[in-house]
């Protein structure tokens, strides 16, 4: 890429926060254009996530089978959750890899930093790689209802390809250890 990019920035000139929940915040906000106009925005602010690829042994990974309220249906995916105020991701990797699968790693790799949803929210996902794990019970949380299952690398990609895993960050995770997996 060259540095020499055009500067399509803009500029925020008032905004007001229209609904404040125990996740997100939402804001709507009017900018001013790089052409001088003007347009509105509605951002999503979102305090990040920890997200864990588990991998149980060179080929076999742990998904979860959970429901997921917005979509009104049960997915496949990596353990993730969101970061606690002034929460360092790799300790929010550990302690969701825990409650919800009752997990615990002894080897930790940092995979990727990516954008959810650009468009219209801030999150950011942190990816990571755990490996030598070992199982200690499963504490959960009162209100998850999670079950994890052990899936083999060559399953879950034909679940991606059968757009039986839909979840991007599981998607982007699976992705990773596949350009990766020399280097494991």
């Amino acid at each position: 890429m060259s540095d020499n990019r055009p500067d399509f920035s803009e500029t925020r000139l008032d905004g007001k926060t229209v609904f404040l929940g125990n996740v997100v915040r939402v804001e709507t906000a009017r900018v001013g254009l790089p052409d001088g106009g003007e347009s509105a925005r509605e951002v999503v602010y979102h305090p990040g996530a920890a997200v864990i690829v588990p991998l149980l042994d060179n080929d076999t990974v742990l998904l979860e089978w959970q429901f997921r309220y917005a979509l009104g249906r049960h997915i496949w995916e990596f353990p993730a959750g969101k970061l606690e105020p002034d929460e360092e991701p790799r300790f929010a990797a550990e302690r969701e890899l825990l409650e919800e699968t009752g997990y615990r790693a002894k080897r930790w790799d940092t995979m990727l930093s990516m954008e959810t949803s650009p468009g219209f929210c801030n999150e950011i996902a942190h990816l990571f790689l755990a490996r030598g794990l070992h199982y200690e019970g499963h504490p959960g949380e009162k209100d998850e209802f999670v079950e994890a299952v052990p899936v083999s690398l060559e399953k879950a990609f034909a679940m991606v390809q059968e757009s039986v895993i839909t979840d991007a960050k599981t998607i982007v995770g699976l992705y990773w250890l596949a350009l990766n997996k020399a280097r494991l």
